[in-house]
């Protein structure tokens, strides 16, 4: 069970920790130089994302927007391995099992912080070195800069909560934090296969894909922060003209094709379709090895998942970021309300079988009605942006 949400203890942590560059604490937010930098700093749990480092890192953004002397925000992950591998999923689950508030408010407020981010004013630089998935997803690609290394690993592993979640992941099903406006908005059919098969992209192809902005060698990184801090009153054209700098000489990986090349005429033809009904026809009639595989990662996934997913970016592809952070945190709360969440969950993390039963079991079993209904209004408690 979860321990009742002391609402007071999270707002004394964040006075105190307001301008915390104590190494302990679980987010480092420092002024350096012409920039605020905003350190996850969770390694041991791969930086992933709690309400409380929401709590802190989202007021922050606000005062860094409006401050005179900060000219733009760095944002990155300590220890080497993940920029932020999501959220925490254990505590969401047993607070949506008990009606717990925090399955709202960790929602409510990270989407508040999804969209700071995409409106922000400030040139916002996300350093996304090593694992960025889910709410790391959140925290980078709303912003005006992302500098992907060879060591980024990037996926939105929703509708694969059976098969990739780890407990580092808060996924809820279908790809979150904004991946309804941004995923469709990919070159071709990327972002569909990208949302609907949890592929993972790796290094240069996340620059390939459209989701990173530059690529610049992960030795490099503390290079380029010193050379972006000691900018002097720097306008967006003076940051990107550095990130150019540094993109251009980063040789690694250069001459790789990228990873989805050979396949993109088929993907771009069979996630076009309007269905989850039809996409898995036009694989199985298709019958290439690519289309098998696609075929069989699709059969594992939550067929209830597959069907909000589809809908959320068939939507999300004409929708400003604010409508789409309201119409996924109306799907947040359908996903808390239903049985396939909490299944993902016990079987990867609790009984670890590996075996999740979903209900329905099949893609035909998932209503029209059922669907509509997660897409509902919320009324006086739909997300207030």
């Amino acid at each position: 069970r979860l321990k009742p949400f002391n609402r007071l203890q999270i707002i004394l942590q964040h006075l105190k920790m307001s301008n915390n560059t104590d190494s302990t604490a679980e987010v480092l937010l420092e002024k350096r130089g012409c920039a605020g930098i905003i350190t996850l700093n969770r390694p041991k749990a791969l930086n992933a994302l709690n309400l409380s480092m929401i709590r802190q890192i989202y007021p922050q953004v606000k005062t860094w927007e409006q401050d005179p002397e900060t000219f733009l925000i760095i944002v990155k992950g300590t220890g080497g391995k993940a920029f932020c591998a999501g959220g925490d999923i254990r505590a969401i689950t047993d607070a949506g099992k008990v009606g717990d508030r925090l399955a709202q408010d960790f929602f409510r407020e990270e989407y508040t912080l999804n969209n700071a981010i995409g409106t922000c004013k400030k040139p916002y630089v996300a350093l996304i070195d090593g694992i960025t998935m889910g709410g790391g997803v959140g925290l980078s690609v709303h912003g005006h800069f992302r500098v992907a290394t060879e060591k980024t690993l990037f996926a939105m592993p929703e509708t694969a909560i059976g098969k990739y979640l780890n407990r580092f992941s808060h996924e809820c099903l279908f790809p979150d934090v904004g991946g309804g406006y941004f995923l469709p908005r990919l070159s071709g059919k990327i972002g569909y296969y990208l949302a609907l098969t949890g592929f993972r992209l790796k290094g240069r192809d996340v620059l390939k894909a459209g989701i990173a902005t530059h690529f610049v060698e992960s030795e490099k990184l503390p290079a380029l922060e010193k050379d972006l801090t000691a900018l002097k009153s720097p306008s967006t054209e003076n940051i990107a003209d550095l990130l150019n700098s540094y993109h251009s000489k980063s040789k690694v990986d250069e001459e790789k094709q990228f990873v989805l090349d050979e396949h993109m005429e088929k993907i771009n033809s069979l996630f076009s379709a309007k269905s989850m009904e039809e996409i898995v026809q036009k694989l199985k009639q298709d019958g290439s090895p690519f289309a098998m595989k696609q075929l069989e990662t699709i059969n594992k996934m939550s067929p209830t998942s597959l069907k909000l997913t589809l809908r959320q970016l068939r939507e999300g592809a004409s929708m400003s970021l604010q409508d789409v952070l309201r119409m996924e945190y109306r799907l947040s709360q359908a996903c808390l309300r239903g049985h396939d969440f909490y299944e993902g969950v016990r079987a990867v993390l609790i009984d670890k079988d590996q075996l999740p039963k979903w209900k329905p079991a099949a893609l035909e079993e998932v209503t029209d009605e059922f669907v509509d209904n997660c897409f509902e209004p919320l009324g006086s408690k739909d997300l207030k942006l």
